[in-house]
């Protein structure tokens, strides 16, 4: 999963970023401090495979990662080429989802790029940008796509022509991509056009660190307006809180936490936002050797589960035996106790992966 950190210069992009992942990125008050987009891995809190690694002593502890790109501010005129625009445009292509920071917190030591805090403005400034980089595109296409249908009938081209068209008027009434139905038949169509707007969003409202506990602010409030319209989640967090918490071992975090008045860090809540967003969830494997937690989209069938830890085990694919993580646990931690009780299943093909499914998948190559 590959999450894209975009905003306006100035809005706490890479102060976020140096917080949840610890990558050092360089941090300063002027615009354009990013140009080149920093990436950074982050482990994905999972108390199941700390448990797990508990009950079976494993000599290796594998999490599930995220990527994070804080990518180059942006600014009015970025799909004309103004400031880094190109860049940042062509960046945010290589994401599957935006990250989008929102500035929630006066401060007069640190400027803003347009000389006021306004969540509502900024928003439209890089979402106007999307659109305009994204009609370019697609009338491009359109009239590529007519050209090629001069030379017969084509039921693709066409089916292809009418959907792109339909994206074309709404995004020239300002209306995201992101925001439009499609059919499930039409979707990879859409997907294929590689559309900015069309890439799903979480906003991140910034506050200031006495600010996180508190009821949200009249700018807070603002981005989950314009969230609601856009059926986009919003996560409130403070990047110095983040900053702070990344200093600190567990058991300080959780009491950092408390004093602070609120249960789960912003890069937790972060985190559960994105996966909520991609509808993705983390099926589990357990033992001596290894307990690793598994990134599958919610849905997926066992087979093509046991093909993301090899492909072999797809293609082999006999049966997996599974059990709930919660069952397991209510059992001692005990495969012989969940096999004696009837609660370890034998799955088949069709079988449907549940989020926290303990597997192991038995194949034949």
């Amino acid at each position: 999963m590959k999450l894209g950190i975009v905003g306006l210069p100035n809005v706490g992009k890479s102060t976020l970023f140096n917080a949840i992942t610890k990558a050092g990125a360089e941090v300063a008050n002027y615009p354009f401090c990013t140009i080149e987009p920093n990436v950074g891995i982050v482990a994905v809190p999972d108390e199941r495979v700390k448990k797990l690694h508990e009950i079976y002593n494993s000599k290796k502890t594998t999490y599930a990662t995220i990527e994070f790109c804080d990518i180059a501010g942006l600014v009015k005129g970025a799909s004309k080429g103004e400031g880094l625009g190109n860049k940042f445009l062509g960046h945010i292509r290589e994401v599957e989802a935006i990250v989008h920071v929102v500035r929630c917190f006066e401060d007069q030591n640190i400027v803003h790029v347009s000389g006021k805090v306004d969540p509502a403005s900024d928003i439209e400034t890089i979402d106007t940008e999307l659109i305009l980089s994204d009609l370019e595109i697609l009338q491009r296409r359109i009239e590529k796509t007519k050209n090629s249908m001069k030379g017969g009938n084509n039921k693709n081209l066409a089916q292809e022509l009418e959907i792109m068209e339909r994206i074309e008027k709404s995004l020239s009434d300002g209306v995201n991509a992101r925001t439009l139905h499609f059919e499930d038949s039409e979707k990879d169509i859409v997907n294929s056009f590689g559309l900015l707007s069309y890439k799903p969003i979480i906003f991140v409202a910034n506050v200031n660190e006495d600010e996180i506990a508190a009821e949200d602010n009249e700018y807070v409030q603002t981005v989950k307006k314009i969230a609601d319209a856009n059926g986009a989640q919003v996560v409130k967090i403070s990047a110095k809180v983040e900053a702070e918490l990344a200093e600190l071992e567990d058991e300080e975090k959780a009491m950092f936490l408390e004093e602070l008045g609120i249960k789960e860090s912003g890069l937790d809540l972060l985190i559960k936002a994105s996966y909520k967003l991609l509808n993705l969830i983390s099926f589990l494997t357990a033992g001596e050797d290894e307990c690793r937690a598994w990134t599958i989209i919610n849905g997926t069938k066992a087979p093509q589960a046991a093909g993301k830890i090899h492909t072999d085990f797809e293609k082999g694919f006999i049966r997996a035996e599974t059990i709930a993580y919660d069952k397991f646990i209510e059992v001692g931690g005990s495969i012989a106790a969940a096999r004696e009780k009837g609660l370890l299943r034998s799955e088949g093909k069709e079988y449907v992966m549940k989020d926290g499914d303990i597997v192991n998948f038995l194949f034949n190559v």
